[in-house]
Formats: C-alpha cells, sequence, structure tokens
C-alpha cells in the first residue's frame, strides 16, 4: 500500500478549502513510462485532492500514447497538469498550466487554481480586464518557481488569474529544477521569474498585475 501524501490534517485544510468551489473541475494529469521522476509522485498527487471534492474530476494520459490530446492541450513536459473547467460533458480550457510536481509552497498554487478555475471568474482589476480583452496575439507566461519559494504562488496565481481572463494567455507553473534546460534558457536565477513568450519579455519577483500587464504589453510590441 502507497503510502497517502496528504496526512489527515492537510486533507481537512484543502476539503475546507475545495468547499468554497462553484462549478466542476476537471484535473488533465499527462505522464509518460519513459525518464520522468516526478510523474508517479504528482499522480498521487492529483489522485488525492481529487478525491476530496466531488467537484472534481481526474483524467489522466500518456504524452506518447495520448499524443493527439497532448498537442491539443500544448502539454509538452511531464508531468504536466491543466485545470479545465467542465460544463456537462464539456471540457473548457482556460490555458491555466502546471508544468513539475506542485509541492512545497506550489501545493497551494495547485488549490488556488482549482478554486479559481472553479469559479470562472479572474478576480482581477477593472482595467486589467480591460487590458487583457484589448490582446490581439497569444501570451505565454512561464512562470518558474522552485518548492521551497514563498512568494512563488502568488506570481503562478497572477499568472493563471490572467490566463483565466484571457482565451490569449496561457500560464505555465514551471518548477525550475525539473526542467532545468529550460531555466538556463530563460536565464532563471531567482524565483518567481515569469518568461512572458519564450524571452520576449521577464519580469523577476512577485509583481502587481499591473506591472505585470506592463511587461506583457512590452513584450507584444
Amino acid at each position: 500500500m502507497t503510502e497517502e501524501l496528504l496526512n489527515e490534517d492537510i486533507q481537512k485544510q484543502v476539503r475546507e478549502a475545495l468547499d468554497h468551489m462553484h462549478e466542476p473541475v476537471e484535473i488533465l494529469f499527462f505522464g509518460t513510462k519513459q525518464d520522468c521522476d516526478y510523474c508517479a509522485d504528482t499522480l498521487q498527487l492529483v489522485e488525492e485532492v481529487s478525491q476530496l471534492s466531488d467537484k472534481l474530476e481526474l483524467r489522466v494520459f500518456d504524452v506518447d500514447e495520448d499524443a493527439g490530446i497532448a498537442e491539443q492541450y500544448q502539454v509538452d513536459k511531464t508531468p504536466g497538469l491543466v485545470i479545465a473547467a467542465k460544463e456537462g460533458e464539456q471540457t473548457l480550457d482556460y490555458g491555466v498550466r502546471f508544468a513539475g510536481i506542485p509541492s512545497g509552497h506550489e501545493f497551494s498554487s495547485l488549490i488556488q487554481g482549482l478554486i479559481l478555475v472553479s469559479g470562472r471568474d479572474s478576480g482581477l482589476d477593472q482595467e486589467t480586464r480591460q487590458l487583457l480583452g484589448e490582446l490581439k496575439d497569444p501570451v505565454l507566461l512561464q512562470v518558474f518557481v522552485t518548492p521551497t519559494c514563498p512568494y512563488c504562488p502568488q506570481a503562478v496565481v497572477k499568472a493563471h488569474q490572467m490566463a483565466l481572463e484571457s482565451p490569449l494567455v496561457e500560464a505555465e507553473m514551471v518548477e525550475a529544477m525539473e526542467f532545468q534546460e529550460l531555466s538556463q534558457r530563460y536565464g532563471v536565477s531567482g524565483v518567481p521569474q515569469t518568461t512572458i513568450n519564450a524571452g520576449a519579455g521577464t519580469v523577476v519577483g512577485a509583481v502587481p498585475e499591473q506591472q505585470l500587464m506592463a511587461e506583457i504589453q512590452n513584450a507584444l510590441r
């Protein structure tokens, strides 16, 4: 029998947090049978979480065997998670992503991501919503994090809020140690670092939404 990752105290806290969910949410897990250090733990984690609310459903995919589905959701890293809305039989993708295990401080990003998508509302300021509504080009926000970074969840949630608000924004938490090549490519030396459109813009630290929005606009110019 595998030992549970979430003890009773944490299960209780998570259950109470997930009581704030409004609408059903689907967790799409993408793993691989190839070399993947954290796939098994990540799958176990989301299995345990999904059992704590009847508004959660988990679907499990293999990036190789289910390559078409992985491509549909633009998942190219494992373990990968997509937090999507469930509307009847439909899955609505808001671009909320996790690459790597959401452990340590990032576990709170996962729980907040579930609640965010279940509410179907970004909670952003009116001005930010308006600017996101005026976007013409796609935006990819990759927030590099480590499990021990207390400020990282704030940056991840902010990016996920923007993804929820705009169909042109995709926001991905990236565990920096698991994806070291990518971290090196984008010069990640401190976390959180939000990389905009593969290096067109960079924001270091957990910044207010206005500042992140300004950096997105700069990167698109």
